[in-house]
């Protein structure tokens, strides 16, 4: 799955558009490396997303083809 579709399915951040401008703008790594918006993400990948002096890093632990509301927090584990 893109990383900017994961992102907006986990509900991590709420738009894709806000994902791809956020992938784009570098503020996104896997596994420490900075990814784009079309980058392949991959179940026990470890996700970081940077947004202003906050950071948040999490692990998938999912990635279901149809994602609905109720399973969203499913998806990943916050590791902070």
């Amino acid at each position: 799955m893109r990383v900017d579709k994961f992102l907006k399915n986990s509900r991590l951040i709420k738009r894709r558009t806000v994902a791809k401008e956020a992938c784009d703008g570098g503020r996104i790594s896997i596994n420490g490396k900075t990814v784009k918006a079309g980058d392949e993400i991959k179940i026990g990948d470890q996700i970081e997303i940077r947004f202003g002096s906050n950071t948040i890093k999490a692990e998938i632990l999912s990635i279901p083809q149809v994602a609905t509301k109720e399973n969203a927090a499913d998806m990943y584990k916050i590791i902070n």
